[in-house]
Parts: structure tokens; C-alpha cells; sequence
């Protein structure tokens, strides 16, 4: 299936149900940034673990773009480190709420965020090899049609040297979806891989059981492992780590049980990886 990678259906029906999520999300207990008004964070562990062992002497001086930021939690709690970061994400109320926050917190001299289309960029910033770091994590890919494109966009902005790093839902995760009973694996549901994208209607939020969402329609791909890692190395970008958990940071599936510090995985065995990571680096010329 060929997608418009500059708008069409997919893009609007998505936007909308992401516009419609910012409030639910700044309302709720599980988007809790009392942390930033602290000084401090809120990435998750697997994050934090993985952003301290790049650069274990701390964010100074490191320029930071943040793709697909929603309203810029994730990209504030670098910039409370030290960074000087730029978020980018298509909802404008996102954007709107990261700058809000930005100012809150006194960083806005450090912190930028731009509304675009994930594939525009390029054109909303044009500043090739200008990131030391690339950061994008939880849910990002699965809402994009391409992602060869996506890698050559990280490959633009990453300096010689600069790294990505990448956190998401492993796709074996995906297969899955709804419960399969007490102590029992969830339903297998989806294909693995597929060329079609998954046109859902779900009013559901997972920050918020009693939400009701009016924009329930979404677009999502699966993107298995062999086609992330091929498009990282077509874009000319050497994968330095890839490295599978066990853990989310929200209750993927209603069998998934706290695993302390807001992560969640399965009740006893490790039936299969819920996500994974990746540490990518841009040539030294």
C-alpha cells in the first residue's frame, strides 16, 4: 500500500486522535511531571539506564533532537540535565503544552519545540549534522508508513559521530492484543509483519481507563526487526547495540504485572520480549 507521506488520510486521522489525547494525558496521574517542576525527570528506566551509559558525564553541551516528543516530558527531563534539545511532533496542542511547560521550567532558553509532520523535518529544520544525539522512544514508529524514510531523516540531522537512540514496543509484542485469562498469554491477533497498515477504531486511552476518545480512529504498522535494522543500515547509520526487555513502562496487556519503578511485564516466565532498544551511530569522517 503507498502512502502520502505528506498527508492524506493516515495523517489526519492520527493528528486528530493525538490532539485529542493531550489533554487526557496532561490531566492524569500517569503523565505526572512533578519530577520536572523538581529539577529532575521522568524518563523511564530503560531510557535513563541507556541515555546515562551514552553519555555517562551527563547532558552538558550535548544538542538533542527529540523526533515524535508529544508534549515534551521526555525532552524536558534531558533538558533538566543539562541538554540543549529541540522536540518535534505534529500536534499542535502537544507542542503547545511542551512550550507552556518549557517556560515553566525556566528552560526555554535550552528547550524548542516545532509542530511538523514527523517526514517534513528537513524542511521545518534545516540544520543537517547538527545533533549530537537523536532521541526517540514508546510508540513512535508504529505510526509511521516508512521507515526507510525515517531512518535517512535520522541520519540528516545526527553529526559525524552523534548517535540514536531508540526505545519502542518490540514488534513479537504486537502479534498480541486483549487478555487470553488468568496467568494465560493475550490472544494472538495480528500478523508479524504485513504491508497493509491496521485501521483501528479504539476510544481507549492508556493513560486514562475512563477516557472516551471522539477521534478514535488510528493508523498503525508493525515494522519487524529485519526491516528497522535494514533501513538504519541503508541509511548509511552502523547499529552499535541492540538489545531486547521484558518490560514496558505501562501495562501493555491486562496479564502484564507492576515491576516496580513504573514497569510492567509478565506474570511468571519471560514468554517473549515486550521491547527492545537500539544505540545507533552516524560515520566518523
Amino acid at each position: 500500500m503507498r502512502v502520502d507521506l505528506s498527508g492524506g488520510d493516515w495523517l489526519d486521522d492520527n493528528r486528530a486522535n493525538w490532539d485529542e489525547r493531550v489533554p487526557v494525558h496532561v490531566a492524569s496521574d500517569f503523565y505526572d511531571r512533578e519530577p520536572l517542576r523538581d529539577g529532575g525527570g521522568v524518563l523511564d528506566p530503560i531510557a535513563r539506564a541507556g541515555v546515562e551509559r551514552l553519555h555517562p558525564a551527563g547532558l552538558d553541551g550535548v544538542r538533542v533532537l527529540h523526533l515524535q516528543c508529544h508534549f515534551g516530558s521526555d525532552t524536558l527531563s534531558l533538558a533538566n540535565r543539562g541538554a540543549t534539545v529541540v522536540g518535534l511532533d505534529f500536534s499542535r496542542p502537544a507542542v503547545e503544552e511542551a512550550r507552556r511547560m518549557a517556560a515553566e521550567l525556566g528552560v526555554d532558553d535550552r528547550a524548542r519545540f516545532v509542530e511538523a509532520n514527523l517526514y517534513d523535518a528537513r524542511h521545518v529544520l534545516p540544520e543537517p549534522e547538527s545533533f549530537d544525539l537523536v532521541f526517540t522512544t514508546w510508540g513512535t514508529i508504529g505510526w509511521l508508513p516508512d521507515v526507510a524514510e525515517w531512518a535517512r531523516i535520522v541520519a540528516w540531522f545526527l553529526k559525524p559521530g552523534g548517535r540514536l537512540y531508540f526505545a519502542d514496543v518490540h514488534p513479537a509484542a504486537f502479534v498480541f492484543d486483549g487478555d487470553g485469562g488468568p496467568g494465560g498469554l493475550p490472544a494472538f491477533t495480528f500478523p508479524y509483519s504485513k504491508d497493509v497498515p491496521d485501521v483501528l477504531e479504539d476510544p481507549s486511552d492508556y493513560a486514562d481507563a475512563s477516557a472516551a476518545l471522539a477521534n478514535a480512529k488510528t493508523w498503525e504498522w508493525v515494522h519487524p526487526l529485519d526491516e528497522v535494522l535494514g533501513a538504519l543500515g541503508d541509511a548509511g547509520l552502523t547499529v552499535d547495540a541492540f538489545t531486547e526487555h521484558y518490560l514496558v513502562p505501562w501495562q501493555i496487556f491486562p496479564v502484564t504485572v507492576p515491576q516496580g519503578d513504573g514497569m510492567f511485564g509478565w506474570p511468571a516466565e519471560r514468554w517473549l520480549p515486550l521491547s527492545y532498544e537500539l544505540v545507533v551511530s552516524a560515520p566518523v569522517r
